[in-house]
Order: C-alpha cells, then structure tokens, then sequence
C-alpha cells in the first residue's frame, strides 16, 4: 500500500467509525483521538520504509514479515536506541540500567554489526557527571565502528548541556550538532533540547549549519536526521514538536528521501509529509502513554512481564543503488 492509499484507507475509516465524543476530539495534524492511539500501538511491531523514485511508503508489519535488503557487505547498517534515562527511579522501571545493558547485548547479538549506533538522547535522567560517565562507559561495550548521540532534555537539568557535550560532544558544532557522509546517505545530528518552552526548538544558528551543510548536495542524495525531540507536531500540548522545525524541512524538500529519527515520546510513530518520513523510537527505560491519554506524558507502570514489551532497539538497513532503506524496530528481547 502507498502512503496515498493508506492516507485514503485512514480517512475512509475515520468516516465511517462512530463520531463519538471521544473520535471528535482532534489532536494534532488534525487526527481523532482514536487515530493517534491506534498510530501508536506499535510496540513490538517492525516498521518498513521503502523509497521508490522518490516516493516514500512506510508500513507497519510483524518482525517475520520484513523485507530488508539482502545480505550485502556494502550495505549501510546502523541501530538506533533511545531514551536510557539512566539514573531514573520510579515503578515504571526499577532497573533501567538492566534494560539498557540488555539492549547493548541485543545489538551486540545483531547478524551484521552495524556500521554505528546512535542514541537520540536522554541518555540520562538528572545530568549527573556520574550518570554520563555510567553511561558512556556502557556504550562503549558496543561492538560497532562509533556510537553517536543526541541530547536530551534530561542531558541538560541545570547546565545547558555542558556536562553533556563534555562527555559526548567531541567533534560536534555549536551545541553539540553535526553531521557526516557514509555509503552515500548524508547525516545530520540536531539538538532541539536546550531552549524549551513549550516546545523544541532549534535556534538561528542551527538551521543556518543545516543550509550551510546541505547546500553543495545533489537533491538524490538520501538525507536522515537524527534529533530528541520530534520535528512534526506529534502531540504539541505535551511539548511533542519543534517550533522552528519547518525552517529546517524547508531546507531538505528538493531532497528525494529525507527520513528524521527521533526519541522522547517513548514510543513508535511514523509519519510521511511528501518526501519526509519521521519514526519516533521507543525507549529502553519505562513507556509513556499515548498522545492524549491523560493530563501529562508521565512514566507508565505495566504489568508484571509486560515491561520489555514497550522497550526496544531500531534496526536500519540502506544499500546504495537499490533504493531500499529498512527501519525495523525490534521489542527488548
């Protein structure tokens, strides 16, 4: 299904659900409560994007049933993980430092090690020096060529990121953004975290790196992008989006395939505007609940040996030439 007929197949539900109180009750992009929930109920599920001339269609599928590129020792490998909160205490998650040491080891059991891991920030929970060293002392038992990171918000308590970008911002821009080439796909790393108010926002200087960065790029050079907190409006009254993001997006439209990564929701989302797919990541620490369920995003307790169900890795594969480029998000084993 193209991301035109499964757009068409949505409204044609929601035109023919029950227009209760509830399903009237729009939240962003102009989605039912209903939509948004049932959007985001993917914990578990693998979800596929595909780019097709320059069309990109994503679904959702069973783990058993995504296709990825075959095995290819040129293809681009990478994993992403999210949301540590290392540090955190809560009944959500009592261990979170467990079940980030069992997501390294999940990525470390990969059949392919990737070419780099990316965490997409809050790698902690209180900023503490010790909290960052614990951290990166985990990740660096990664078996992987790098690992990169964004912050978080939680990377940036009481100091505007400056213990974060001690431990993690070596080579990085400004506050702590950069960006790299490998196996012809263009990376930029954002960092949206550190002038909230209600939202993310990314700042003058950052999108002026962004136009800068892009500016000598052929327009069939995949483009993916990594940030913290969403660059779409997923959910603006929980603070769910990026202010200034459309300054960015508008830099990266003439582009074939641009894809944006991001953590802080805590949970799987996709979404395609024209050429630019988004995937919100879920976490390796506890689950918020889904946009509008509730007054506030605040960590949910699961029942017993339902935790890992909500936690996971993200899995992308890209092989040059074929115009495939996997996003496999895979539960906590």
């Amino acid at each position: 299904m193209s991301a035109t007929e499964e757009n068409s197949a949505t409204e044609k539900d929601s035109a023919t659900e029950n227009s209760s109180a509830d399903e009237q009750d729009l939240g962003p992009e102009g989605m039912t409560r209903r939509q948004l929930l049932r959007h985001t109920a993917w914990f578990g599920s693998a979800v596929v994007l595909t780019v097709v001339g320059g069309e990109v269609i994503s679904h959702v599928a069973t783990p058993d049933a995504v296709a990825v590129p075959p095995e290819d020792p040129n293809a681009l490998r990478f994993a992403q993980i999210s949301d540590s909160h290392l540090g955190f205490k809560g009944a959500a998650n009592t261990a979170v430092e467990d079940s980030f040491a069992a997501a390294i080891r999940q990525i470390n059991a990969l059949p392919q090690r990737p070419d780099f891991v990316v965490h997409t920030g809050d790698l902690t929970h209180l900023s503490t020096p010790a909290q960052f060293d614990q951290v990166k002392q985990m990740m660096g038992e990664l078996r992987t060529g790098k690992v990169l990171t964004v912050p978080g918000e939680h990377d940036s308590v009481d100091d505007t990121g400056q213990k974060y970008r001690q431990a993690f911002g070596a080579g990085s821009r400004g506050d702590g953004w950069y960006s790299f080439d490998l196996r012809g796909v263009h990376f930029i790393a954002l960092v949206n975290t550190l002038s909230l108010e209600k939202l993310g926002h990314l700042g003058a200087d950052q999108i002026e790196f962004v136009r800068t960065d892009v500016a000598g790029l052929s327009s069939d050079t995949p483009i993916v992008v990594f940030s913290h907190i969403p660059l779409f409006a997923m959910y603006p009254a929980w603070g769910w989006g990026t202010d200034d993001a459309a300054a960015v997006l508008n830099l990266l439209r003439r582009f074939a395939s641009v894809t944006c990564l991001n953590g802080h929701v805590h949970q799987l989302f996709t979404k395609t505007e024209g050429n630019v797919t988004f995937h919100s990541a879920t976490t390796t620490a506890y689950p918020l609940p889904p946009p509008g369920q509730g007054t506030a995003p605040a960590p949910v307790t699961l029942p017993a040996g339902k935790l890992k169900d909500a936690l996971g890795i993200r899995e992308v594969t890209y092989r040059k030439g074929s115009g495939l480029l996997a996003v496999k998000d895979v539960r906590l084993a």
